[in-house]
């Protein structure tokens, strides 16, 4: 009785160590839920669709991408963390993780150990911009303004936490300087406020900036990146500017459920890392301003993890005190 028992365990033991590397083997034999905090729309969920379309070309499976917003991007990321680890449920990962973790003093999920990083996608700078009526055709121009009337300028941003946000305090406290936030419900009503005038700066993706600094509506004063952008060759970066500690990135990649299996993991990434080196896609990327980043899932994992931190410190550094 007892050989027979100790057998029937080792044999479910052998089962339990054996499920993973079948499911993994046998991932994916069908479609896949990619869970979206963003609005449908927005850029980091339009770049997320043209990988993912090159991703579903590739493996003969499709995606279904989900749109669940709210609670700055908590809803969503909740849900991708409470699901199962099978491969199946995927959550658009981007710089907003590190925004909750700063802006909230609870989340439903644990944002460094509830996710494996599997692929990031790329990086997208952000344009610094200001009306023509303010005169000001460099950041240099804009701090001098500053400096001469302390607590005067503002600048605009698309709500708390956003990319905007982070990338406006990240330039305030290189050049040190007094400038108040404004923070709008979203990217539209902060353009136009700016375009208008009545808010000094703002900080937008370039994709959406193009057409109005073409137009003269807007004037480019620096992109957030070290490197100049592509798509604004002419426009120079805030290294340049003399303010390396201004520079900010807004990225985009994916994660699992933590506990799937490593196999999967590899695979997710291999074929993202595939899909970036496709002509078509970095065309496309392109015209988001996106510069792809291929990485091993590992270095994924140190990236994002070292986003979450420095994004931390930042909002400890303006003061910023998370809520309920």
């Amino acid at each position: 009785m007892s050989l027979r028992m100790s057998c029937g365990a080792l044999a479910c033991a052998g089962f339990i160590t054996l499920a993973p590397a079948a499911l993994a083997q046998d991932w994916p034999n069908r479609s896949m839920l990619a869970v979206s905090t963003v609005s449908a729309g927005n850029a980091g969920d339009t770049i997320a669709r043209i990988v993912l379309d090159q991703v579903s070309k590739q493996i003969g499976q499709s995606f279904v991408i989900e749109n669940r917003t709210g609670a700055g991007g908590t809803i969503g990321s909740a849900s991708v963390a409470k699901a199962d680890p099978d491969g199946y449920t995927i959550l658009l990962l981007t710089s907003s993780q590190g925004s909750a973790v700063a802006l909230y003093k609870t989340l439903p999920y644990d944002p460094l150990h509830d996710f494996v990083p599997v692929a990031l996608f790329g990086v997208q700078p952000s344009v610094l911009v200001a009306a023509p009526a303010k005169g000001w055709t460099s950041v240099a121009d804009l701090v001098a303004a500053a400096k001469a009337k302390p607590g005067a300028l503002n600048f605009a941003s698309a709500g708390l936490g956003s990319a905007s946000h982070w990338a406006a305090e990240r330039l305030r406290l290189a050049a040190g300087i007094n400038v108040q936030h404004i923070p709008f419900r979203g990217p539209v009503e902060a353009f136009t406020e700016v375009m208008t005038g009545r808010v000094d700066f703002y900080y937008l993706p370039i994709a959406p900036a193009l057409p109005n600094i073409r137009d003269g509506k807007v004037v480019a004063l620096a992109v957030s990146t070290a490197k100049r952008a592509p798509a604004l060759p002419n426009v120079p970066t805030v290294v340049e500017a003399g303010y390396p500690d201004a520079q900010y990135l807004f990225w985009g990649g994916l994660a699992l459920p933590a506990k799937t299996p490593r196999a999967i993991v590899d695979r997710l990434n291999a074929e993202t890392q595939k899909a970036l080196a496709v002509q078509a896609v970095q065309e496309r990327l392109a015209t988001f301003g996106v510069e792809p980043m291929p990485m091993p899932a590992d270095e994924f994992g140190k990236f994002y993890r070292d986003d979450v931190a420095a994004i931390v410190k930042l909002a400890k550094d303006v003061n910023l005190v998370p809520t309920n």
